[in-house]
This record gives structure tokens, sequence and C-alpha cells, in this order.
């Protein structure tokens, strides 16, 4: 057999350890195009027979080579090929939201960070559980490390706590699955109450401060809702909460906190339609910082993590596998839209 063959030519390397000479025997017998994709590779009980390693040796091996992407394993058949990048170091699979500016911030930061040797599969569940559950099912055992951007909803748990916590980490959106479990995410409550008191003197100058929310649209978590409602009655705000936006419904004198991106350009244009100024006749405020806000009407004030910052914490924590719970911190960018 062709992977037997390969693992004792690299048993006579002393400089190798039981568990490379497997792996990397099962490697050159890939690039020997000695197997193809589909392949089945020996069972354990037959790696045990024919090379004399420990099961659980096998085991681990083999393991490795599913977290590389280059094998997966199929109840009561055994161990394919599925793939021939033996030069892959560990196959990803990363769960966002969808591809807001935000999200594709991450994703540019997370994927060079992480360097060449890792394969990065992106999928994306847009907040509906039943997508999640989906994608969740079709590459479960798949990939080496699992990076998930959650619904923070009570039925995703279980979907997730199936995933071994070492495999797993959560980003972005924080949900507790246990502590054995990885995060590194933000917090929305706290910060967006503490953003809001700390603009308190701007927002008194507008009549009415509207947030503008829509969890279909802009994958918003409730946390934020209730931050706002809190402000408004601790310090006796005039405000409201709106679910939808009407075009060309933009009002003088009001201040918008807009959560999603779409959302805003149409507040911007509709106020460039009614020549109002902005930071004069309305105000703006926006979650989620990216680089048109830092230029657009001489920048739009967000509250935001830092994505950038968040992606390399996360690559950090796959490449080199240490336990992470952080939380990002939130901060407050202050320009000319108040």
């Amino acid at each position: 057999m062709p992977v037997v063959n390969s693992v004792l030519k690299q048993k006579q390397n002393d400089s190798l350890s039981k568990h490379e000479h497997l792996v990397q025997g099962v490697i050159e017998a890939i690039d020997d195009n000695a197997l193809s994709i589909g392949d089945q590779l020996p069972s354990i009980n037959n790696m045990v027979e024919e090379i004399g390693y420990a099961r659980k040796t096998i085991f681990k091996a083999y393991e490795e080579l599913k977290d590389r992407g280059l094998i997966e394993s199929r109840k009561l058949k055994g161990y394919f090929l599925i793939s021939q990048e033996t030069n892959v170091k560990k196959r990803l699979a990363l769960l966002l939201f969808a591809f807001q500016s935000y999200q594709e911030e991450f994703y540019n930061a997370f994927r060079e960070e992480m360097g060449k040797r890792f394969q990065i599969d992106v999928f994306f569940h847009h907040n509906n559980c039943t997508i999640l559950e989906t994608i969740l099912t079709n590459i479960r055992g798949k990939y080496g490390m699992y990076v998930v951007a959650p619904i923070q909803d009570q039925k995703v748990i279980p979907l997730l706590q199936d995933i071994d916590p070492e495999k797993l980490l959560i980003v972005d959106r924080y949900l507790f699955l246990g502590r054995a479990y990885s995060y590194i995410a933000q917090e929305f409550e706290e910060a967006i109450y503490d953003a809001l008191i700390e603009l308190l003197s701007d927002i008194k100058k507008y009549d009415k401060i509207i947030l503008l929310i829509n969890e279909e649209v802009d994958h918003s978590p409730i946390a934020i809702q209730i931050a706002f409602e809190r402000f408004l009655y601790d310090y006796k705000i005039k405000g409201e909460v709106k679910m939808s936006y009407s075009l060309g419904s933009v009002e003088k004198g009001n201040l918008y906190f807009i959560l999603s991106d779409t959302i805003l350009w149409h507040v911007l244009r509709d106020c460039v339609q009614k020549e109002y100024t902005i930071g004069q006749d309305i105000g703006i405020l926006s979650q989620d910082d990216n680089v048109a806000k830092e230029i657009v009407y001489g920048g739009i004030t967000t509250i935001s993590t830092d994505f950038s910052e968040m992606a390399k914490l996360a690559a950090n924590h796959v490449k080199y596998g240490e336990k992470s719970q952080l939380i990002v911190p939130t901060n407050l960018r202050i320009r000319n839209s108040l």
C-alpha cells in the first residue's frame, strides 16, 4: 500500500518523531501522486498492524491531516483524501454575517496575518439560524479550525458546542458556550451606553435622537437598543427607535444614530437633496467605523471596535493555539457630523 510504504521510508529518519513519520509519509504519498482525491487511507487498525505504532499515535497523525484539510473521516467508512494541497498548514472555516465593510476589514486583516500557508474558506450566515445550521452541518469535521461570528441566539449554542473547543474561536459577537471555549469579541450594551453619555452635550443640541435599527438588515445586537433606551430614560433625552427608514423622511433638528451603512448613505443623500448641513441642521452618529466615514462630510462620528486589531488577535490565536477570552475595546471617534 502506497501510504504504508511511504511511512516505512520515513521511519528511517531518526530526526522525526513517530507522529511526524506518519504525517510526512501520507504527504509524500500525495506528492508522489500515489494517492488521489477520493482514495481511502488505511484504517487505524491496519496502520497499527503494518507500522507497529500505537493507535493514539496514528489517530493523532490522522487528526493533523484533517486539520490541514487533506483528509476527512466518514462515519463507519474510514478516512478519505479530499485535497492534494500539501503546502497548506491548516484549513480554516471563517463564518461571518455578511461581506459588509467592517467584516471585509476583519477578513483582510485576518487573511494577511495568517499568511499563505493557511487556507481560509469564508461562509456567510446573514444572521439566519437555519442558514448557520446548514453551513455547520455541511462543514463539520472538514476543517482544522472554525472561526465564527455567531448569532446571539440560544438556539445556536448547541450547534457550536458540537465543535471541539480547541478548534473553535468565537469572534465579533460574544456568546457564552462554556469555560473551555475561546472568544475575541466586542461588548455592546455598556460600550454604547458610555459613548452616548460622553456625547451628551452634543446630543442635547438636537430636538430628538432617533435610533435606526433593523436586525435583519444590519445584523445589530439587541443590546444596542437596550443601551439606547436606557440612556434616554436615565438622562431624560427625547428620542425614539425606528425599525425602518423611509426615503426622504430625514427631518431638520434630529440626530440620527444609524447602524446600517446602507441606511446611512440614504440619509446622507436625503440631506444633500434637502440642502441640510451635517453637524448643524441634523446630526449623524454611526455604528462601526471605516475609511469612508473618516472622509465624507468632514467625517462621520462613529462608535466602533477596531476590527483589524480583533482580526490580528484572532489570527494569533489560530497560529499559536493558546486559549483566548478577550473583549476588544470599543472606541468613540468624534468627527464633524455632530
